[in-house]
C-alpha cells in the first residue's frame, strides 16, 4: 500500500489495532509525567503512541513538526502540552480552545490526559485539519471538534466569541498579536494561557497594553523547566476581568502585521 492510500484510509476512520502500532520504550515518558505527576491508564498511554505513530506516517506528505525521535517529540510536544497542570485545574471539566493548533499541540496531548475536557482546535491550514480530525477518530476521542479558519475571523462569530472557560496557543507570534487572537475567545472569569519560552521579558513588557486594552489581565507567570531536559518554560496566565472591545481582533493579518502597541 502506497503512503498516500494509507493516509486516505485514515481519513475514513480506519482504526489502526495494537498489533500496528510500533513498540516504544516508554520509559522516560512516564518519568516525566510522573514528575508532572499525571497519571495514565494503558489505554491512554496507547492513545500516545498512537499519535505519535500517526504524526510520523502524516509528516511524510506534509509538514507537522521537524521533531521525529519518539523521546523528543513525548518530551517537546506531549510533555510540553501537558505542563499547563502546572498552572492550571485540568482535572476539572473545562472548555477550552485551541488557537493555532498545528498538529494538534497542546489540545489533543491534553484531551488524551484529561477526557474530561472539552476542546475545540482552531487551525489556518486545512490539510493540518484532516489530519487532526483523522487523529481523533482512530484515537476514539470524544467531546474534541476541530475547525479550519483565521483565528481573527472566529472570534467575530457568535457562537465562538466570549464562550470559552480557557484558550489556550503555543503559536510562535508574539503575545501581543497572541493577546489579540485569544483574549476575545475567553469569557470574562476565563482565562487565556500563553506557552511560551523563558526569554519572556521584554515580549511582556510590549504586550501589556494590548492586553488590558483587550480585558486581560496578567495573573500569574510560571516559570520551570521541562521534566529531565535544559528545556525552560514559561506560562504566562491572563484573566480575562472585563468585555473585548468589538473593534477587536482587527481584521484577518492585521494583529501579526501591526501588534498593538
Amino acid at each position: 500500500m502506497s503512503e498516500g492510500s494509507n493516509i486516505a484510509d485514515r481519513e475514513k476512520g480506519v482504526v489502526i489495532s495494537m498489533s500496528d502500532i510500533k513498540k516504544h520504550s516508554l520509559d522516560s515518558f512516564q518519568n516525566d509525567l510522573e514528575e508532572l505527576q499525571i497519571s495514565l491508564e494503558e489505554q491512554q498511554l496507547h492513545q500516545f503512541m498512537l499519535y505519535y505513530d500517526l504524526l510520523l506516517e502524516w509528516n511524510q506528505v506534509m509538514n507537522l513538526t521537524a521533531i521525529t525521535d519518539f523521546d523528543e517529540v513525548c518530551k517537546k510536544h506531549f510533555i510540553d502540552s501537558l505542563s499547563l497542570i502546572k498552572a492550571y485545574d485540568v482535572n476539572k471539566k473545562t472548555n477550552v480552545i485551541d488557537i493555532g493548533t498545528g498538529a494538534g499541540f497542546p489540545g489533543i496531548p491534553l484531551k488524551i490526559a484529561f477526557p474530561d475536557l472539552e476542546i475545540t482546535l482552531l487551525d489556518s491550514l486545512n490539510k493540518r485539519v484532516s489530519f487532526l480530525n483523522t487523529v481523533i477518530n482512530n484515537l476514539g476521542l470524544k467531546d474534541i471538534e476541530v475547525y479550519h479558519g483565521r483565528a481573527e475571523d472566529f472570534a467575530k462569530k457568535e457562537n465562538f466569541r466570549e464562550r470559552f472557560d480557557l484558550c489556550v496557543s503555543r503559536a510562535v507570534s508574539n503575545l501581543a498579536t497572541l493577546s489579540e487572537y485569544c483574549i476575545p475567545y475567553v469569557k470574562i472569569d476565563g482565562y487565556f494561557i500563553s506557552y511560551k519560552s523563558e526569554k519572556l521579558v521584554e515580549e511582556l513588557e510590549d504586550a501589556e497594553h494590548a492586553i488590558s486594552l483587550l480585558g486581560g489581565k496578567i495573573e500569574n507567570q510560571v516559570t520551570f523547566q521541562i521534566p529531565h531536559s535544559d528545556i525552560g518554560r514559561n506560562l504566562l496566565v491572563i484573566h480575562k476581568i472585563r468585555k473585548t472591545p468589538e473593534s477587536y481582533p482587527r481584521k484577518a493579518g492585521l494583529p501579526l502585521k501591526k501588534p498593538i502597541k
